[in-house]
């Protein structure tokens, strides 16, 4: 299957073969013996692989963000209704460079009555043709070519959001799965501790107070692993969701992908210089732009009056015959097309506005993601940097719990404080990946840090 739209403006240079192993309707291991072969309009240098080679999508080791990226673009049920507007844009397309039809006619009179001698059958045959559609025609040409590559640029731009989301989708999985497993540690942790603490109350080596501390922090931590665990599944079926998969089948991915601690982001000017040319839907609007300028300019020349010329020939029924022509004008003294007119000019001031909207909303959305980033990569330094402090904390409590020179709250509580101060640095770099997948949207341009999702 080849697809004959791009999504991002580069991807018309490079093609290269997608091998995708697809699994099976039985067990999850089961694999199908033979590949799917496709062939995607991508450069090489959107995927980890930056050399134009195949790149091998085996669900058999698991998927990575590119490979998701790769398998949504294919398989994603809403691309498949937003590509069939290409074939619209297409018609529309074919519909302009289509003149109007000459018009025959032919007209029979007969002689039924009266003073009949000497006569015979008459009849008319004229053919015609409205020359003034050929005023706007080129005009209409223009109009319909530029918005089937408006249509075409929105459609690779919808490509490219997808594409994004499914790369976002990995991440959060991936994130979502880091806080699961501390959360399940700590619970299994606590879990034991509680059981522990019930034998020594039996043994009337602890108190009573000391196991309700236990369980109500056993009990904290569960609420959390099941939350957690929660937020997992969803955002697992909003995987399958995004890469055509259904929600029974388990997409497996990469074994050793980590989250990063820090991103560097790129110069804010660096993204602005040709943001215009760069984001397609900001080309998009453009030539859907042009198209309405060649629109209003159609409709400008539609107030020519439309005129049709034809050639006549008859004969009477006295059997006179002649041959002539006849020629019709629109006479505009009421409509001049002017409500038309009217309505085009408005319509491409409103895509004029709407297209220095975007650019404004585009310069700002980069500026703030620019902004999360630096600011989640210092959140981040300092979450790191606490971190062997409340473990040094854990420890030193617990150790002054078993010497009984401490409470067993203030213990749990500590505890408690690192499995939240865990889960929080989690977040913060999946909020880091976040705002550069933003960032990534609003400048239209990839930035390559896939890399430090590879595995270690």
């Amino acid at each position: 299957m080849r697809l004959s739209n791009i999504y991002f403006r580069s991807c018309l240079l490079s093609l290269f073969s997608i091998a995708i192993f697809i699994a099976g309707p039985g067990a999850e291991s089961s694999v199908q013996a033979a590949p799917i072969e496709m062939t995607l309009r991508i450069p090489a240098s959107h995927f980890q692989n930056r050399s134009p080679e195949e790149l091998s999508v085996d669900l058999r080791r698991g998927i990575g963000p590119d490979d998701a990226a790769t398998i949504a673009l294919y398989s994603n049920p809403a691309l498949r209704a937003i590509r069939d507007r290409r074939g619209l844009a297409a018609a529309q397309l074919i519909q302009a460079g289509i003149l109007p039809n000459p018009v025959v006619s032919y007209a029979r009179d007969y002689v039924t009555g009266g003073s009949t001698a000497g006569t015979r059958d008459g009849y008319t045959f004229s053919a015609g043709w409205e020359f003034s559609a050929l005023i706007p025609f080129l005009p209409k040409q223009t109009a319909a070519r530029k918005n089937f590559q408006a249509v075409d640029l929105d459609v690779a731009w919808q490509e490219w959001q997808i594409a994004v989301s499914a790369r976002m989708a990995v991440y959060r999985v991936v994130g979502l799965d880091a806080q699961a497993a501390q959360a399940r540690e700590a619970n299994e942790g606590l879990q034991q501790s509680t059981d522990a603490m019930r034998k020594a109350v039996d043994a009337h080596e602890k108190t009573v107070l000391d196991l309700a501390a236990a369980e109500s922090a056993s009990q904290d931590s569960r609420a959390t692993m099941l939350a957690v665990e929660q937020e997992f599944e969803k955002q697992r079926l909003g995987l399958n969701k995004i890469l055509g998969a259904g929600p029974d089948r388990k997409v497996a991915l990469r074994s050793g992908l980590v989250l990063p601690s820090r991103l560097a982001a790129p110069a804010e000017q660096e993204l602005f210089d040709d943001l215009e040319s760069r984001r397609l839907d900001l080309l998009g609007l453009q030539r859907g732009y042009e198209s309405q300028d060649a629109t209003v300019r159609a409709a400008i020349l539609a107030q020519f009056p439309k005129m049709s010329v034809a050639f006549t020939k008859a004969t009477d029924t006295t059997n006179v015959k002649t041959t002539g022509f006849n020629i019709a004008v629109d006479v505009p003294i009421f409509d001049r097309n002017q409500g038309v007119i009217a309505t085009e000019r408005a319509t491409r001031q409103r895509l004029r506005d709407e297209y220095n909207q975007r650019v404004f909303e585009a310069r700002s959305d980069i500026a703030v993601a620019i902004a999360d980033i630096r600011s989640l990569n210092r959140q981040i330094a300092a979450a790191e940097e606490a971190l062997p402090l409340l473990e040094k904390l854990v420890s030193s409590a617990q150790t002054a719990v078993e010497q009984r020179n401490a409470d067993v709250l203030s213990y749990y509580t500590a505890r408690s404080n690192l499995l939240q101060k865990r889960i929080q640095l989690i977040k913060l770099q999946e909020q880091l990946l976040e705002a550069h997948t933003a960032l990534e949207i609003a400048s239209g341009r990839y930035l390559p840090t896939n890399k430090v999702l590879q595995p270690r």
